[in-house]
């Protein structure tokens, strides 16, 4: 399941990078005045501001749909593997193995300047 939602993941990042460079800026209706106005006849008479602004907010709405589901996967995992170099096996270890205790500050000796 994770291998799916990384090729989503990566498919909407790169659709949304993609649909934004094609996008024209603000100030490109300016040639449409001087003879450049049929180069948005491919997408129709309505030009391609709908079709693009519409795709890219579909495209960004999965992106992070998706990296809200990775970090819930991320937070609620239990146990983590790692593989010890020096003795080539598998380890696995609980997420909750944090200190219980906090260290106390040291003596106010030491004031850096």
């Amino acid at each position: 399941m994770t291998t799916i939602l990384l090729v989503i993941y990566l498919l909407a990042a790169a659709g949304v990078i993609g649909l934004v460079l094609i996008q024209q800026g603000k100030g490109a209706d300016m040639g449409a005045s001087f003879g450049a106005g049929a180069s948005n006849t491919v997408f129709g008479a309505g030009g391609s501001g709908n079709f693009l602004t519409r795709m890219t907010a579909i495209c960004a709405t999965v992106f992070f749909a998706v990296a809200l589901v990775f970090g819930n996967l991320a937070t609620h995992q239990t146990e983590s593997q790692w593989i010890d170099p020096t003795q080539g096996q598998v380890i696995q270890e609980a997420a909750t193995d944090v200190p219980s205790e906090i260290p106390a500050e040291k003596s106010g000796d030491e004031i850096p300047q």
